[in-house]
């Protein structure tokens, strides 16, 4: 017995290979979050300052979310194209026009106000997308490609 139709074409839907961390997270699991990002990072590639660097610019996005983005949001990581991605989203009423385009350093005596620029500032790109049904911040970093070194004579 023979099947008259064609087989039906196959559509590849392209699934992130790399993802390293997919999380809901809330107040309560903040810390242990961060710690996740820290080993997953450094298993990616990065180290040193770069690793604090990205460490903290995420801490920063995930407290914002506990914050002001309505108690709790969601993480994802993950590597694409020699980039580590980080994308934090969460669902409060979103971020103003004029705090998004304010792109100068809080005062130091600001208790506040510290978070998207300091992850502006410590990823090599950061894009926001909000609104009111919630914010969507995605940060990335170099991953440095790995390079042998001959041995000295």
């Amino acid at each position: 017995m023979t099947n008259a139709e064609p087989p039906a074409p196959r559509t590849v839907v392209p699934i992130e290979p790399s993802l390293l961390v997919a999380e809901a997270f809330n107040q309560a699991q903040v810390t242990e979050l961060r710690h996740s990002v820290t080993s997953c990072a450094h298993e990616a590639g990065l180290a040193g300052q770069q690793l604090d660097d990205f460490v903290l610019a995420v801490n920063e996005l995930i407290t914002n979310a506990v914050r002001h983005g309505g108690g709790q949001g969601r993480l994802r990581l993950w590597r694409l194209a020699g980039e580590l991605v980080c994308e934090v989203a969460d669902h409060g009423h979103g971020i103003s026009a004029q705090r998004l385009s304010d792109r100068a350093r809080p005062a130091p005596d600001t208790a506040g106000g510290w978070g998207l620029w300091l992850a502006r500032e410590l990823s090599d790109t950061m894009a926001v997308e909000t609104g009111e049904a919630g914010t969507i911040v995605r940060i990335t970093t170099a991953l440095a490609a790995h390079v042998t070194h001959p041995a000295d004579g």
